[in-house]
């Protein structure tokens, strides 16, 4: 009889977006309980190992780690399957690296590389306000962060600026028609572009329209956005192609000009 949840994975059954080899084992790294859910985050073994190749095994991702060489969103993790995810800083000090997890179009976690004054903010979404039982009004934010005497104007689907080093919240972009918004979650993962229309269905889920730099429009949930910014302003750098979708023909017509087939 199985007691407690299971600790281990298969790597068939492990997220596509880690884009583990299905020849390269049996197992793939368990993520470890944490800020963000199993599959939507990818364990900091597939960052060390498959990604940045830092680390040629699973035994070198753990020495890497237990030597306090990772931090994220600036503490150091001794955890090698500690989960990071979207909108995380990671940060490697012997190396000078620093990392944002954002998504590229296709759906996959992208480390995009930044520089050191970027590193020390990031940006959460609101998922819940209400009030502790001390009256304290509290912020919950995506990446299970408890941000206590929010501001006021604070509501839920909103996006604040989080200072890594002191927790505190700085800056609110407000979920409002014309806010640069990144979808992440669906079938339009990745896509950056202005929020245009906002449709309420009582009992089911809410609609957004969202129109991209090129003038494409296409529609998601309302709980698949993350705001990043207002107009033309992210407070982020975005990752190669700026969040614009390309069709099949875009990208081969790209792929031969650049003589790859």
């Amino acid at each position: 009889m199985a007691r407690g949840p299971r600790k281990h994975l298969k790597r068939l059954s492990a997220p596509k977006h880690w884009n583990l080899g299905k020849m390269g084992g049996i197992w793939a790294p368990h993520p470890s309980a944490g800020p963000h859910k199993l599959r939507e985050c990818v364990p900091l073994t597939v960052i060390l190992r498959d990604r940045l190749k830092y680390a040629l095994t699973n035994k070198e991702c753990m020495q890497i780690c237990m030597e306090r060489c990772v931090k994220i969103d600036g503490k150091v993790r001794t955890d090698h399957c500690y989960p990071a995810g979207f909108m995380d800083v990671i940060e490697l000090e012997k190396t000078g690296d620093r990392f944002r997890m954002l998504f590229d179009t296709k759906g996959r976690f992208v480390l995009h590389r930044i520089q050191r004054d970027e590193a020390a903010y990031k940006l959460c979404r609101v998922n819940k306000v209400y009030t502790s039982a001390n009256k304290i009004p509290v912020a919950i934010t995506h990446d299970g962060r408890t941000l206590r005497y929010p501001d006021p104007d604070v509501k839920v689907n909103d996006t604040v600026k989080v200072d890594i080093a002191t927790g505190k919240m700085s800056d609110i972009m407000k979920l409002e028609l014309g806010a640069m918004v990144f979808v992440t979650k669906g079938g339009n993962t990745g896509r950056v572009g202005h929020l245009m229309h906002i449709e309420k269905h009582e009992g089911s889920f809410d609609i957004v329209t969202i129109k991209d730099m090129k003038d494409n429009v296409f529609a998601t949930r309302l709980t698949n956005i993350f705001v990043i910014g207002s107009s033309n302003h992210p407070q982020v750098t975005l990752p190669k192609g700026r969040g614009i979708k390309k069709n099949i023909l875009q990208e081969r017509a790209e792929a031969v000009a650049r003589g790859d087939l």
